[in-house]
């Protein structure tokens, strides 16, 4: 579609957008579910007299159920879909860039951070982009940058459709300090009678508290033209940044959703079936605060005709007319009934059912006594099948984060130098080759342990020991450069010594064929004891 919007069009589609959030109760539920998560669970009730307890059992269960999805460190496999020279290399060169520039921006902890968010507010989004201005210590500056995105300032073209390709546009909202906003319109080329018309505007569903006259609302709108997407930045009524082509061919957004729901591109929180729960406990609880209240220090009724004065301190003498006999008719205690031993095992009772059912058992927690250690670690590991599905959505997620840094690349990196495994030989690769081989490479997403290095040289290893493999500088140079210092000094002594014995194999005496290097050789076994070490 091509964009021919006015900024007001393009606000008019931002204020459709909330008006779906709104139907559908998104900005009140996220807006609940912090609240609930961070353990602000009394607000907005007018029970001044009422003790207001929380028992925050949901949190802890969020955060197991956060930890168990990304507590495994994620790594990516590019496999070329046709193996060749160029895809292998390309493979190989474009797996350790990828890996550096998530190391760079910090990627891992974003997505524990996004996890976060789909299970407090159901979905989960990252916006990234190439930032010109970043150092990157070659020649050409820039490089990706990623941003987590609320899901209440994500508005798709279709909300009834999750799939973010198949998106006609996305609008992205922000909200930015007047003057900094101000100086990017003037930066951007806007006239000073248009930066004029920008003016300070509120946003209930963002949350804000105290003063926020000094923020506006500033539009981020993607759509795709003749196979691009371009990109255009509004705020009411004024165009802040007329229409580029970024040259991407995906939309730079991840979404991933919880939990789905039919016919929206919104999905629902873990936390949402479960608020009335945590309301139950710590209405209980609150109650029975308040009885054994009671019961302590009872409400006190006299007769200031008898009593002259009343305190309540501790040990001290009250005076009463009419003597010590009359005191007893000059007033009485107003005590509580007992608390029924069924309300905290009510309590207990939703709890313990409310941890079962999200997954998080005691013996999941560590609630249990170590009596039986292997039985505890198999009910742990039964527990976590039902978040699998899950955790199948956050590789899929992580998968289009990678995918869009490939497209990044290919349309901003240009000419660049690509790290080697040994650090020491960097080559020059031009990124916008990338057109094709993009799509034909095959990421695959798990747990770094799917493609351990230590697990590699333990196989390479045991091919060596047991002779399926011969070649030593192959075995030598399967290990990684960084747990193997000197690695090309080896190697080429390796190789040295090789083409010493293919020489004396063809032309040298019987006596020296006699002696030809074994796989006793010393660089081998010095290979062997660090991958021992390591171990």
């Amino acid at each position: 579609m091509k964009n021919k919007d006015s900024p007001k069009e393009v606000w008019q589609q931002y204020q459709d957008g909330r008006f779906y959030k709104e139907s559908i109760g998104l900005y009140d539920t996220v807006r609940t579910n912090e609240n609930f998560y961070i353990g602000n669970q009394w607000e907005g009730l007018n029970a001044p007299d009422l003790p207001k307890p929380t028992l925050n059992f949901l949190k802890r269960v969020v955060n197991y159920c956060n930890a168990m999805i990304v507590s495994d460190d994620i790594a990516a496999a590019f496999t070329p879909v046709s193996a060749s020279q160029e895809t292998n290399l390309a493979a190989e060169s474009l797996s350790l860039q990828v890996e550096a520039v998530m190391e760079q921006m910090k990627l891992k902890s974003k997505f524990r951070d996004a996890i976060r968010d789909a299970l407090v507010d159901g979905d989960c989004c990252l916006f990234l982009r190439f930032d010109p201005t970043v150092e990157t210590g070659q020649p050409l500056r820039g490089d990706i940058v990623a941003e987590a995105v609320e899901n209440i300032n994500v508005y798709f073209g279709n909300p009834y459709m999750r799939e973010v390709e198949k998106q006609p546009y996305l609008i992205l909202a922000k909200r930015v300090m007047l003057l900094e906003l101000l100086d990017e319109a003037e930066r951007n080329g806007v006239s000073e009678e248009e930066r004029s018309k920008i003016r300070p505007d509120n946003d209930d569903a963002q949350g804000e508290k105290g003063d926020s006259d000094s923020l506006c609302t500033k539009l981020i709108k993607l759509w795709k033209e003749e196979g691009t997407v371009h990109c255009a930045e509004y705020t009411d009524g004024v165009t802040l940044r007329r229409p580029f082509d970024t040259g991407y061919t995906r939309y730079p957004l991840a979404w991933m959703s919880w939990e789905r729901v039919k016919s929206s591109c919104h999905g629902q929180a873990i936390l949402t079936g479960l608020i009335q729960n945590q309301i139950q406990v710590n209405r209980l609880f609150a109650m029975t605060i308040r009885s054994v209240e009671m019961n302590a220090f009872p409400k006190i009724v006299y007769d200031p005709n008898k009593i002259r004065r009343w305190t309540n301190a501790t040990g001290e003498a009250i005076k009463a007319v009419g003597g010590v006999g009359g005191v007893s008719d000059a007033f009485s205690a107003i005590r509580g009934g007992d608390v029924s031993a069924q309300v905290m095992q009510v309590i207990e009772a939703t709890i313990n059912m409310t941890r079962d059912f999200m997954g998080a058992s005691d013996a999941v927690l560590g609630n249990v006594d170590p009596d039986n250690t292997s039985a505890i670690i198999a009910v742990q590991q039964t527990a976590a099948i039902p978040l699998q599905l899950q955790k199948m959505d956050f590789y899929r997620f992580v998968e289009d984060v990678i995918r869009i840094m490939l497209d990044i690349m290919r349309a901003c990196y240009g000419v660049r130098l690509l790290p080697c495994e040994d650090g020491r030989f960097p080559i020059e690769f031009d990124f916008s080759s990338l057109s094709g081989i993009n799509y034909r490479l095959n990421v695959d997403v798990g747990a770094s342990s799917y493609w351990s290095e230590l697990t590699q040289m333990q196989t390479m290893e045991s091919l060596y020991t047991k002779g399926l493999l011969t070649d030593a500088a192959a075995y030598v140079e399967s290990i990684p450069a960084k747990y193997l210092r000197g690695k090309e000094k080896l190697l080429a002594a390796l190789r040295e010594r090789q083409a010493a014995a293919e020489a004396v194999a063809t032309s040298g005496t019987e006596e020296e064929k006699a002696n030809l290097i074994s796989q006793d050789d010393p660089l081998v076994k010095k290979a062997e004891s660090i991958l021992k070490q390591m171990r």
